[in-house]
């Protein structure tokens, strides 16, 4: 499974992006940037990517360094999923 592949599907799919037009890449910036990524979206993210990974964030585990960018999301889940 390509984690940085599905955090980007799942960030398209809870936000509601056309992949088309705005594609994302590890590089891509999140907050500041992406103007759907609110406080709610990024509740509804972070429970998109526990029932897609299997995983349970505490609220204190995130910050907003967690959502600068895809990369840095990538890496909370795969920290997530390798402790």
């Amino acid at each position: 499974m390509d984690i940085e592949q599905e955090v980007i599907r799942t960030l398209h799919a809870v936000l509601g992006l056309d992949a088309a037009k705005q594609r994302l890449d590890a590089d891509s910036p999140l907050l500041g940037t992406v103007a759907e990524l609110d406080s709610m979206a990024v509740v509804s993210i972070l429970t998109a990517l526990e029932e897609r990974f299997g995983i349970a964030v505490d609220d204190d585990e995130v910050d907003g360094r967690t959502f600068a960018s895809v990369a840095s999301l990538t890496e909370f889940v795969r920290g997530k999923l390798n402790p």
